[in-house]
């Protein structure tokens, strides 16, 4: 019986051309972002999925905002981007869905997200992947707490707090979950 190597999924291939394009190996990446070799290794075959902790430590190494890893640079934005062509990201240890509504461009500055975060569910990140990266957050359903630089905000529906990330920044969902948009600049 013939064996044969599944193809990695887009997302394992999309890290692996970034650290190939920057000349890193898995252990500069691995030094870099504290993640094993090992562990990048079954990343980028495919083997397993990143969690969003380690997203974020991916991004932070490669001074990139998450949204860059999770899909590609556009080199040509088209102006309709259909439900179905939207990249999603599910991080079902930490009940963490993130879909780019509007993916990274070259030609535009905004990109636009929706995540949802599950009931209960808590999600942190040590170092901002882009420090200084402009961020507006609107709570679309339930109840968020979001701390930032130290501060700690409450949403509700409706709420939006908009800032520049420098540090960790947390977000704790309420009993009913969270859903919500985020604009980066």
């Amino acid at each position: 019986m013939e064996s044969s190597l599944a193809t990695p999924p887009p997302l394992a291939r999309h890290i692996r051309d970034l650290r190939q394009s920057r000349n890193l190996t898995l252990a500069d990446l691995a030094a870099a972002s504290t993640i094993s070799r090992a562990s990048l290794s079954r990343i980028e075959n495919g083997e397993v999925s990143p969690t969003a902790d380690t997203l974020a430590k991916l991004s932070t190494a490669l001074r990139l905002p998450i949204s860059h890893l999770i899909s590609p640079l556009e080199s040509r934005f088209q102006a309709l981007v259909p439900r179905d062509a939207q990249p999603v990201y599910h991080d079902a240890s930490h009940g963490f869905h993130r879909r780019n509504v509007s993916p990274p461009s070259a030609d535009l500055q905004i990109e636009l997200v929706e995540a949802t975060l599950e009931p209960d569910a808590h999600i942190s990140y040590d170092h901002p992947s882009v420090p200084g990266h402009e961020h507006h957050f609107v709570l679309l359903e339930g109840t968020l707490h979001i701390t930032v630089d130290g501060g700690t905000h409450s949403l509700g529906p409706g709420d939006c707090l908009r800032y520049r990330l420098h540090g960790v920044s947390e977000f704790r969902a309420g009993p009913d979950g969270a859903r919500y948009l985020l604009a980066l600049a």
